[in-house]
């Protein structure tokens, strides 16, 4: 809303400061923070009052319920105010005629929906476990095929993967692009939302993804820079960089609450949507590869998942005392507070990884 300022200026010179991309990041991502840290306490307390708190019994593995008891009836689904200020926040200060800011505000909201059904369903319906695989996958299929489709049948976008650490190294999907988008935004998604299970693990890390992507994007949306980098640019993908603070912001404000003890957990409805989110904006600067570095803790955590299902199905043993990773560690003796800052230090050392790629190649 803001950005529009801009097109006065010829009123007051003062309004040309809303063009800049940079500033209102920087707004962004501070109006996000502050709308969390206000209203979050408002929040915790109603969903208290709702008595929507946390299972944190786990039938599939006693073992983890000695480390889990502590967090029994903690309030969940504070993924409602990440999304909500995100979402504010991006209505005040992007450009909301960009195509890119409309994608993924519809992608982050249409998977807090179904994460909001999803934590409805089993914390509110006794002996239900949320929503069917199914019932998710579909809803994620139909929408990574939308946003798949229209970078397909879009002129000004391209079904093109650079691949990282080479230049001239390039392969186009065509078609098959449209079920690849689709398995970027099912897998973001979901390995965010497994990641999501000690304080503060998975928004920490979502908050440095957000960052390396801010970056990306207004790298990717500057003709200059993109230039000197070799990188294609992509008209207007700066403006997700507005996003990407937005989330970074929206980060902090959480972790705020999140933080080891948390007093709230973000629930499907902030998993589901950041990760889905996340992914949809690497496809839009087509960094779709470099997602797999960036977000290499949600991606371990997702093959540590993977792999265990596999070895029992195929050898009829565990690779993992218990997956995710970070409960396997947590059962090896691992205390909760040193998995999760191992875990950012790794997140932080991938997303240096990530930016040097821009120019080892």
């Amino acid at each position: 809303m803001f950005y529009y300022l801009s097109e006065f200026r010829h009123i007051f010179s003062g309004f040309n400061i809303f063009r800049y991309i940079t500033l209102r990041a920087a707004m962004a991502g501070l109006t996000t923070f502050l709308l969390c840290i206000v209203f979050g306490p408002f929040i915790i307390e109603r969903l208290k009052k709702m008595k929507i708190r946390e299972i944190a019994k786990r039938d599939d593995c006693p073992d983890l319920d000695p480390f889990h008891h502590p967090k029994e009836g903690t309030p969940t689904m504070g993924g409602v105010f990440i999304v909500a200020s995100i979402l504010l926040s991006v209505f005040l200060w992007a450009d909301l005629g960009n195509r890119y800011i409309f994608l993924t505000a519809f992608t982050c909201a249409s998977l807090a929906v179904l994460g909001w059904v999803d934590d409805y369903v089993k914390l509110m319906k006794t002996g239900r476990r949320g929503l069917t695989k199914r019932t998710k996958l579909i809803w994620e299929i139909m929408l990574g095929c939308f946003i798949g489709s229209y970078v397909y049948f879009n002129p000004d976008t391209s079904t093109k993967l650079d691949l990282p650490f080479f230049k001239s190294v390039i392969v186009d999907l065509g078609i098959f692009y449209v079920p690849f988008v689709a398995l970027v935004i099912i897998g973001t998604s979901n390995a965010v939302n497994l990641t999501d299970g000690l304080d503060g693990l998975a928004i920490g890390c979502v908050l440095i993804v957000g960052l390396t992507l801010a970056v990306l994007s207004y790298i990717t949306g500057h003709l200059t820079f993109s230039g000197y980098l070799f990188i294609p640019f992509i008209s207007g993908a700066g403006e997700l960089a507005i996003f990407c603070s937005a989330i970074m912001g929206a980060s902090l404000g959480f972790l705020w609450f999140n933080c080891h003890p948390a007093t709230v957990f973000m629930g499907d409805v902030g998993s589901l949507s950041l990760g889905g989110t996340l992914g949809v904006i690497a496809v839009l600067i087509k960094k779709e590869l470099l997602l797999v570095i960036v977000g290499g803790i949600f991606v371990i955590e997702a093959v540590s998942v993977i792999l265990q299902i596999c070895s029992v199905q195929l050898r009829g043993k565990k690779i993992f005392k218990v997956s995710p990773l970070h409960h396997h560690l947590q059962l090896s003796g691992w205390k909760e507070s040193k998995i999760i800052i191992r875990f950012w230090i790794i997140a932080i050392i991938l997303a240096m990884i990530t930016l040097m790629t821009l120019k080892i190649r």
